[in-house]
């Protein structure tokens, strides 16, 4: 009899077992001792219970004894939490694994870990317990360093998920001193009873030095700063001007008037437009910088580039995808030099339907480098090209004074009139097809020399934005559908169909203020996912819009919503209401974009042989994959970055009133949004005159007493009672009139 033969009759043998009717979960030990395992034989026989496991045959009850299963075991990256306690987010899962402390198995924050399911308690989240780690997602985490009496020192961890703190023997602190700004090693990961440790391998600075702040959620983030000597050598290399053999078998666009339109302070400037109008139809050219010309496939920058995935955008600074050498120079489409492109010719009709289109290898050159400010100025107020002396209209990022002199903007002034035009009916085109617009205010955190915060303002979109919004998204899906119909391997951009579950909840919630989704129907008083059309949804923003129940219902919406990622299938944008999306116009800036230009190349040169076709078909699931996870990384050291300099501004204004609006409601508060985007917290507790409850289902606090009622949305008085630059977190007290 084989080994394998003799290790499956091993596992019927326990299968049997457990399926007897007189059989009583057992430990690991007490079924090998009931079954009489040689002591040589134990490791292979938790081998075997591993595997049962893993197969769904076996499951473990809370107190670890086996028994028979009806599910398998899954497997999944497990995030702590400082309170002790663990989740495990499955991926297609909605719901994540609760795991308690005592059944984590020795994973630390961040690991990939199996999992098997306890059995199920009535109306609780669903527990699981950590049967084993596939892989550590940490090796280093960044922290302040406190130097103890003794002979070691340890390092609080930045991130408040690491619930413990790491032991640094003293010969491993690099001589770090209290208050220092810390890398630390990973050399032991602990237990239950016993802390992590760890070696000190890079002092970022002390915690009160100008950037060192940032830099540390940088480094926490393990978001990569420098580009290596190799990657900056090719960089060298590459020529700064276009030569007239670059441009051989381009179409030659260098006579079309074009512009690019970009904030006052921006560098990377990777798309132009160009419009004009025949009396029929608008032509729309959106002109993409050629980065692959540059980046070749497989070499150390195109390497570096897709391990990046994305640019990521600081308060204080860019941490580019590209180095500046090349997104700010030979890729960039600068004003009044030759650049090679990729263009999107687009024959558009009065309805803002595309009726044909052309995508080319191009050499362009840019009339015009445009701000969102001055394009804004010409629409609004065409009367100021008349004007020769110069005009103060507004103020840069930097919080600078602009004027300019507007005269010189005459000539294009008729081409962005028939921008704003086409884009207009382009608009109206895809809000016609239920595209849905969140327009939550965005910020610009103006800091200064030393990296501290002078100001917070709402970053508002205007007509000049939403101009080139529009044109980029018509560009994408005008690419997107070209390669589904050509059944090519591609990078899609695509964002699901809402949970049903979720939308059943929001349908629920708003019938309480008189609202409805007629198209949601009810089978067996379930949503099926076939009716939730993106129109209703766009319907029911266009219902609220301007009622004192608008912020809570829209966000209650947009939490509804699935994220967006990328995918090599195309199962289409609900959000924007399409079938066919992808992300064309930003090579400078994300790795898909500048994956699917190279096969836009290929197939435009017919290239695309089968050899090549299953090259990209191997290696595109892994770059959509990694392309989507880089982009949460980044929106989180984003979000982390932007949460620290709110909390330092707050810090200069505690005592001081403001008016706000009720963000979020939970079992320990509420959250409070000002209008300058800054967000704190009113505990629970700290809400006079009454005994709050949380009632979950109506998203609101309700006073025992008094039965007053805190709602999302809900405008309240608030004053800053203090700040936490270490939690990130800021404290509310209600002002009741």
């Amino acid at each position: 009899m084989s080994n394998n033969e003799i290790r499956e009759k091993r596992k019927k043998v326990i299968c049997d077992l457990v399926k007897d009717d007189f059989y009583v979960p057992m430990k690991e030990k007490e079924l090998a001792m009931f079954l009489q395992v040689a002591k040589e034989d134990r490791e292979e026989f938790r081998e075997i219970l591993r595997e049962l496991l893993a197969e769904g045959k076996l499951t473990l009850t809370v107190k670890g004894k086996y028994m028979k299963s009806n599910g398998k075991v899954l497997t999944g990256t497990f995030i702590s939490n400082a309170k002790g306690f663990g989740f495990v987010e499955v991926e297609g899962r909605d719901e994540d694994l609760f795991i308690p402390e005592d059944k984590q198995g020795g994973a630390f924050h961040k690991d990939t870990v199996e999992v098997a399911l306890l059995p199920a308690k009535t109306g609780k989240r669903q527990e699981a317990q950590v049967i084993r780690i596939i892989a550590r997602g940490m090796t280093q985490v960044v922290g302040t360093y406190e130097q103890s009496k003794s002979n070691f020192g340890f390092v609080i961890p930045d991130n408040t998920k690491i619930a413990q703190d790491i032991f640094v023997p003293k010969e491993w602190s690099k001589g770090a001193m209290t208050g220092h700004k810390v890398v630390v090693e990973i050399t032991g990961y602990g237990t239950n009873t016993k802390s992590p440790e760890g070696k000190v391998v890079e002092i970022l600075g002390h915690i009160n030095d100008p950037g060192v702040d940032i830099m540390s959620i940088v480094r926490g983030f393990d978001l990569p700063v420098e580009f290596g000597e190799k990657i900056m050598s090719q960089v060298e290399r590459v020529s700064q001007e276009v030569s007239e053999a670059d441009c051989a078998g381009r179409r030659d666009l260098r006579d079309v008037t074009m512009v690019t339109i970009d904030g006052e302070d921006a560098k990377d400037l990777d798309d132009a437009v160009s419009v004009s109008f025949d009396g029929t139809y608008y032509h729309l050219g959106v002109h993409i910088a050629d980065v692959t010309n540059y980046v070749q496939e497989n070499s150390a920058l195109d390497r570096e580039a897709l391990k990046r995935g994305t640019s990521v955008y600081l308060v204080d600074r860019v941490i580019p995808m590209l180095p500046h050498a090349l997104s700010n120079g030979i890729c960039s489409l600068n004003e009044g030099v030759d650049r090679l492109a990729l263009s999107c010719l687009m024959k558009v009709d009065e309805e803002g339907e595309i009726v044909d289109y052309e995508i080319c290898e191009s050499v362009i050159r840019v009339n015009k480098r445009m701000s969102y400010t001055v394009v804004k100025k010409l629409l609004e107020e065409p009367e100021c090209v008349e004007h020769n002396a110069d005009m103060p209209d507004g103020t840069s990022g930097e919080g600078i004074e602009i004027s300019t002199d507007y005269s010189q903007y005459r000539e294009l002034l008729p081409m962005f009139q028939q921008m704003a035009e086409l884009a207009d009916k382009l608009r109206k085109k895809r809000q016609k097809r239920g595209s849905i617009d969140f327009d939550f205010p965005e910020c610009k955190i103006l800091l200064d020399k030393e990296g501290h915060p002078l100001d917070i303002k709402p970053y508002e979109r205007n007509i000049a934005t939403m101009l080139i919004e529009d044109f980029m998204l018509a560009a994408n899906e005008t690419v997107a559908q070209h390669f589904y119909w050509q059944e090519l391997p591609f990078v899609y951009r695509v964002h699901d169909v809402p949970d049903p579950e979720r939308i059943q909840k929001l349908s629920t919630f708003i019938s309480n203020y008189g609202y409805y989704m007629k198209a949601l129907g009810r089978r067996n008083s379930k949503v099926s996912t076939e009716e939730i059309h993106p129109k209703e949804i766009q319907k029911l923003l266009q219902k609220i819009e301007g009622t004192p129940e608008e912020p809570m219902i829209a966000r209650l919406t947009l939490r509804s919503m699935k994220q967006a990622k990328y995918s090599t299938e195309c199962t289409g944008h609900f959000g924007l209401a399409c079938q066919y999306y992808c992300h064309f116009t930003s090579p400078i800036r994300r790795y898909p974009d500048l994956q699917i230009h190279r096969i836009i190349k290929e197939q435009l040169r017919g290239r695309l042989k089968e050899e090549r076709i299953e090259h990209y078909r191997e290696i595109l699931p892994e770059v959509a994959k990694h392309s989507s996870e880089m982009e949460r990384r980044a929106d989180e050291a984003e979000r982390e970055t932007d949460k620290l300099k709110k909390v330092e501004y707050m810090e200069q204004h505690i005592g001081e009133e403001y008016e706000g609006v009720i963000s979020g409601v939970t079992g320990w508060g509420l959250y409070v949004e000002l209008p300058n985007t800054v967000e704190g917290l009113i505990h629970i507790s700290t809400i006079p005159g009454d005994y709050y409850h949380y009632n979950e289902a109506a998203c609101e606090m309700v006073g025992e007493a008094t039965g007053r009622c805190f709602k999302l949305g809900m405008p309240v008085r608030i004053e800053v009672e203090d700040c936490d630059r270490f939690m990130r977190t800021i404290n509310f007290r209600l002002v009741d009139k």
